[in-house]
């Protein structure tokens, strides 16, 4: 049995569910936020099942209700957003370099592998170290803070100066600093790593830029470990119909690196290990459907699903107005 956890307004007011595997919701007593509940874990140096059972459960909510309503919120959030970090690894994934040595393979001649291609052999060559050892180092991005999390059936939006905006089904993992600035992992959950692949194309330095966008997670954190093996569908429905859909797999088994490993590589800069703050950070994907030539238009809605989790991520695409930024001097 496996712990699943929902943030969602009921009245209005911010409430926290606790899931089962029966797909039975009951509002966790006391609490208002996962994080509220994270905190009280570390505090007890407890796990969250453990402060979900010492809180008890009461009234019963109905989740798919409350997704059509548009109240379920995303898993995490944090009361003052720039304590929020949202970040990633790539080329994380068997498989994964594909895509982006295509588009990287013009700037690149037959004798010479692109960048990507050899960051990825990295990870497969060392991505997977032995206990006590410390394995490669993997490509890293910054996406934004708490302002960039987006929550399930809400709409990811795009700046007006993008050139695209699609998605990247991907498992995000979501934790909490101690303290002491311990890194505690609550848990996993689905995740869109929406981001801009036109522009990565046109130049793999402006990998940076492309992912200074939202991202969407949802709707419920797993808690405990992640499967070995997890497998899961992409899709893209434009007026309803599917215009695109293809499987994805992630979990380990489907890796270059562990997720210790990654994890390790994040957390070992003490800038990411400031007490009280909120990391998500995404683990990478082999699957998308710019690699298939398809450009997203704006009200297409990204669906992504996967077991162990109950629920799909659904997000409507939407782009920005424009917001040119002046420069005053002072």
């Amino acid at each position: 049995m496996a712990l699943r956890l929902i943030q969602l307004k009921v009245d209005g007011a911010r409430r926290v569910a606790a899931l089962s595997d029966a797909g039975d919701a009951r509002l966790v007593n006391g609490v208002a936020t996962t994080y509220d509940l994270a905190l009280k874990a570390i505090a007890a140096g407890t796990g969250l099942e453990e402060a979900v059972k010492s809180a008890g459960t009461g009234e019963a909510v109905d989740v798919d209700a409350a997704l059509k309503a548009g109240t379920v919120l995303a898993p995490i959030d944090h009361p003052d957003t720039s304590h929020l970090i949202l970040a990633g690894t790539g080329l994380t994934h068997l498989g994964s370099a594909e895509g982006r040595d295509k588009m990287h393979k013009a700037a690149a001649s037959a004798e010479k592998p692109t960048d990507s291609m050899r960051m990825f052999l990295m990870g497969v060559e060392g991505g997977k170290p032995k206990p006590g050892e410390v394995g490669a180092q993997p490509e890293w991005f910054y996406k934004g803070d708490g302002t960039s999390v987006v929550g399930p059936e809400a709409p990811l939006t795009s700046p007006a100066f993008a050139l695209d905006g699609g998605e990247e089904p991907e498992i995000a993992a979501i934790y909490v600093i101690g303290p002491d600035g311990t890194p505690f992992r609550l848990g996993y959950a689905l995740g869109n790593e929406f981001s801009d692949h036109v522009t990565e194309r046109h130049n793999y330095l402006w990998l940076a830029h492309s992912k200074l966008r939202q991202a969407s997670i949802g709707p419920e954190l797993l808690v405990g470990p992640l499967p070995g093996h997890v497998e899961g569908s992409s899709r893209i429905r434009r007026g309803g119909e599917v215009i695109w859909e293809k499987p994805f797999l992630s979990g380990e088994d489907n890796m270059s690196h562990t997720i210790a490993n990654l994890e390790h590589h994040h957390f070992k800069y003490e800038l990411f290990r400031r007490p009280g703050d909120v990391h998500v950070h995404f683990f990478g994907t082999a699957t998308l459907s710019f690699s298939d030539g398809i450009k997203p238009e704006t009200s297409d809605v990204f669906e992504i699903e996967a077991k162990p989790f109950r629920f799909p991520l659904r997000n409507r695409l939407d782009v920005a107005a424009e917001s040119p930024a002046t420069v005053k001097a002072l």
